[in-house]
C-alpha cells in the first residue's frame, strides 16, 4: 500500500521506448484510437503496451484490459512474464506506489489514480459482464478468439477508448484481415516490423535458431512476420487455403430438395458449436455455422428450430452418453426429450479424427459468409506450444478454435466408410416430410 510522503514517479517508469517503438508510442500518446502493431518476436511487445496503459491510466481514469488468448496464457505472459533484465513486467511498469490493492486470483490492479488494470483472456472476455473498458490491448490477436472484439468494440465507440492489437502472423487468418484494413485506413496506425526493420537481432541470431532446428516456415512467421508463411502448427490452415484458391469458400445455397445434417461438439461451461452441412454427389457443402456459450440444450432445439431445413442426422461426441451427477440423465437422453434424435460418432483418437477432418476438407464446401466463424475456427485451429521447449506439442491447445475444429471432426468421422450418393438418387428419395428434427 502507498504510503504519505511517498517519492512521486514519472511514467513511463524504468523504461524508454526503443527507437523502432517510437511511431507506436508517439501515436498512443498523440490520441490515436486504433493501432495495430505485427512485430516480430522479441521486438518487446507487451512490454510497450503495458507502459503504455500505464500512461493511459493515469491520464485517464477508468478499466484497461490486456486480453490474450486465454486466461492461462495470459498470466503467463502478461501477470508473471519478465523482460529482458529479468524484472516482472508489471512491477517495472506499475509499481507498488502507483498501486492501491492487488488481486492475483483475477490479475486485477487497482491504481491509487483510481484506474483497474486487468489480464483477461478471450476464451471468458463474455463473462466480464458490466465491464466496461476504455483501453484494450489484444495481445497475440492472430491467436485471440475474433469475437472478442466484436463484443468490446461497440464499447470503445461509445466511450471513446483505445484497442490495440499486437501480434506476430499466423498465416492469412484475422490478424491478417485485420492488418489489411487498418493499413488502409488513415484513421488507424498499421505497421509490420521484421528483424531487419529493426535490427535487434543480428543474422546470426537467426541462423542459430535454423542450425537448432527451427524450421524456415516458422522463422518466416516469427522474425520475417510473412502472412505467406504456413501458420505453424495448424491443423487444417493450409487445406482451408486449398479451399479458398479454388473457390470452394463461396456462397453455397441450401438445396431444399437435400436434408441437412447437423456436426455438433456439445460445450460443458464453454461453447456448444453446430455445422450444417448437406451431402451433394462427392461433396460435402457446408451451409450454415452457429456457436453460443452459456446455453441450455433446449436453446440449440430452438436455433434448429427457427430454420426452415429439413434434418437428416444429427451427429454428437460419444460423451453424450455420459449421465450428469445432478439430474442422473445423459444429454442423449435430455436431447431426445426435447425431439431431437441424436447420433453417437464414432469414438476415434484425436489424431485419427483430425485425419478424417483432413481427408475430408478437399471435397468441401463452405459458405463463406454464414460459416464465417466456423471458417476462422479452422484456421486458427492448431497444435500446443512449449514456450519451455520452443517447440509444438503432438496435441490440439484447446482455445476458441476448439469448439467449431471439434464440431468438424465429430462429423468427419461418421463418413470415412461411407460411400456419397449422387445428388439425383439423394432428390428421388428424400422429400419434404417428417418433424423439424428430421425424423
Amino acid at each position: 500500500m502507498a504510503k504519505k510522503g511517498d517519492p512521486k514517479f514519472r511514467l513511463p517508469h524504468d523504461w524508454k521506448p526503443r527507437p523502432h517503438q517510437l511511431p507506436l508510442w508517439h501515436y498512443l500518446n498523440g490520441g490515436g484510437k486504433r493501432a495495430v502493431a505485427v512485430w516480430h518476436r522479441r521486438a518487446g511487445k507487451d512490454s510497450t503496451a503495458i507502459n503504455w496503459t500505464a500512461m493511459a491510466a493515469h491520464q485517464r481514469t477508468g478499466t484497461y484490459w490486456h486480453m490474450l488468448p486465454t486466461a492461462t496464457h495470459g498470466r503467463l505472459v502478461a501477470w508473471d512474464g519478465r523482460d529482458s533484465q529479468g524484472r516482472r513486467v508489471i512491477d517495472q511498469a506499475f509499481p507498488w506506489h502507483l498501486r492501491s490493492g492487488i488481486r492475483h486470483d483475477r490479475m486485477s490492479m487497482e491504481l491509487r489514480c483510481g484506474s483497474i488494470w486487468q489480464v483477461v483472456g478471450s476464451d471468458n472476455y463474455d463473462r466480464l459482464v458490466g465491464a466496461n473498458p476504455i483501453g484494450v490491448v489484444f495481445s497475440e490477436w492472430s491467436l485471440t478468439d475474433p469475437r472478442a472484439w466484436d463484443y468490446v468494440r461497440p464499447i470503445l465507440a461509445e466511450n471513446g477508448g483505445w484497442a490495440l492489437f499486437i501480434y506476430t502472423p499466423r498465416g492469412k487468418n484475422h490478424g491478417f484481415d485485420l492488418y489489411d484494413l487498418a493499413r488502409h485506413r488513415g484513421d488507424w496506425f498499421a505497421e509490420r516490423l521484421t528483424v531487419e526493420d529493426t535490427g535487434i537481432l543480428t543474422p546470426e541470431v537467426i541462423a542459430g535458431e535454423r542450425a537448432s532446428g527451427m524450421s524456415e516456415s516458422l522463422i518466416q512467421q516469427e522474425y520475417f512476420c510473412s502472412f505467406e508463411a504456413a501458420n505453424e502448427g495448424s491443423y487444417y490452415g493450409k487445406l482451408i487455403e486449398q479451399a479458398e484458391q479454388a473457390g470452394r469458400l463461396t456462397r453455397v445455397p441450401w438445396q431444399p430438395e437435400l436434408k441437412v445434417d447437423t456436426w455438433w461438439d456439445l460445450g460443458i461451461g464453454d461453447s456448444t458449436a453446430i455445422w450444417f452441412s448437406q451431402q451433394v454427389g462427392l461433396e460435402r457443402h457446408f451451409i450454415d455455422y452457429y456457436e453460443c456459450n452459456g446455453e441450455a440444450l433446449s436453446h440449440y432445439a430452438k436455433v434448429l428450430q427457427d430454420r426452415d431445413y429439413i434434418y437428416g442426422e444429427h451427429w454428437a461426441p460419444h460423451d453424450i452418453t455420459a449421465r450428469e451427477l445432478g439430474t442422473g440423465k445423459s444429454r442423449l437422453e435430455v436431447a431426445k426429450g426435447l425431439g431431437l434424435q441424436f447420433r453417437t460418432a464414432p469414438r476415434l483418437s484425436v489424431e485419427d479424427g483430425i485425419e478424417a477432418v483432413r481427408n475430408l476438407l478437399p471435397r468441401a464446401w463452405f459458405d463463406a459468409e454464414r460459416c464465417r466463424h466456423g471458417l476462422k475456427a479452422l484456421r486458427s485451429y492448431h497444435r500446443d506450444f512449449s514456450e519451455q521447449r520452443q517447440t509444438f506439442l503432438p496435441h490440439p491447445l484447446h482455445d476458441w478454435s476448439s469448439h467449431g475444429a471439434d464440431a468438424m471432426r465429430t462429423g468427419a468421422v461418421t463418413q470415412r466408410d461411407r460411400r456419397p450418393t449422387s445428388p439425383q438418387a439423394s432428390r428421388s428419395r428424400l422429400g419434404r416430410l417428417g418433424t423439424f428434427m428430421g425424423k
